[in-house]
């Protein structure tokens, strides 16, 4: 697999990672079973990027990964954490002591001394912006809890005050043909600065696999079910804030482009890749067969100038009315 470097993080990653939100909670049920064999799967694929976080089954997920880390010493993975939301969202919570707290219960989970990469999980606004918040987790680093930090961010403006940091080595920020407010500001200002690009939600919630119509219908444990609305978390995070109408069609619009010889998701997977300034992008997947579909967008062509061009005219069309000023 393709590999790009996380500057700030002295360290490479293949350009498909695997997202273990689902392996945790708010997509349904995943077994233990089919959790090890989704991480089996995207590992033997050639996956070495994984992203999870404390929240994410109040540390299943991270346990999960911990268990598949200790059953295989030798693989060459870089594993990415959050902290930050698993207590009320206050300014006054990002506090040195509470970092040692959330990384030591992580550091636990996850089986390791030195955590790769801790994220603060799009904390508040005015997070970004403390100078206190960043010299904690430089502590962090200095205490070797953590070998690197970055931030997860729900909006642009977030994404340019935190790369405008020193010690931020990523940001994580939704990205995905039916989210194209990143490529404007943010990506060029991270390439420029060498903080690496974590693409999340890069399907829209599956909107962009193609396989959902007006009849499908989620589980009640799911967060496509209970977040349309935002009422658990951000909007933003479920169908990249769209109107799943409005996602439907526009998935509609963009299938005459997928051809052959790949899914649509693939297509969608490719569209990010291609976009300049990109790290990593990382899917989710709730078996071993999506889990080795997603890597095999790596080994496609890029997309060609017509279907980069008809992606951006199907968006403005559709879909920027409705989201390009909100995130």
């Amino acid at each position: 697999m393709e590999q790009r470097t996380f500057p700030r993080l002295s360290r490479q990653a293949g350009v498909v990672g695997l997202g273990a939100w689902q392996l945790g909670a708010d997509w349904g049920t995943v077994s233990e079973d089919d959790a090890m064999s989704v991480l089996s799967a995207a590992v033997e694929a050639g996956v070495d990027f994984l992203d999870t976080a404390d929240v994410y089954g109040d540390g299943r997920s991270e346990q999960l990964i911990g268990r598949f880390r200790a059953a295989h010493p030798d693989a060459q993975l870089t594993v990415a954490t959050k902290m930050g939301r698993r207590v009320p969202q206050t300014p006054e919570a990002y506090t040195l002591d509470n970092f040692r707290s959330w990384t030591d219960r992580s550091r636990a989970n996850l089986g390791m001394d030195t955590l790769d990469l801790v994220q603060l999980h799009c904390p508040p606004t005015v997070v970004f912006a403390d100078d206190a918040v960043f010299d904690a987790l430089d502590t962090l680093v200095d205490e070797k809890r953590i070998a690197a930090y970055g931030v997860s961010v729900e909006t642009c403006d977030e994404a340019l005050t935190a790369i405008a940091r020193p010690g931020v080595a990523s940001v994580q920020i939704i990205l995905n043909a039916l989210r194209h407010k990143p490529l404007e500001r943010v990506l060029p200002a991270a390439a420029s600065a060498g903080v690496g690009i974590i693409a999340r939600v890069p399907l829209a919630s599956g909107l962009l696999s193609g396989r959902y119509d007006e009849h499908t219908t989620f589980a009640a444990d799911d967060h496509r079910s209970y977040n349309r609305h935002g009422e658990a978390f951000d909007v933003g995070e479920t169908f990249s804030g769209v109107d799943y109408a409005t996602g439907l069609a526009a998935v509609r619009r963009l299938a005459p482009l997928v051809g052959d010889g790949r899914t649509m998701a693939q297509f969608a997977l490719r569209w990010v890749l291609d976009q300049p300034g990109v790290t990593v992008v990382i899917p989710g997947a709730r078996d071993a067969a999506q889990a080795h579909a997603n890597v095999a967008a790596a080994g496609q062509p890029p997309l060609s100038t017509s279907e980069l061009a008809e992606v951006t005219a199907v968006y403005d069309e559709l879909i920027r009315p409705q989201v390009h000023h909100r995130w």
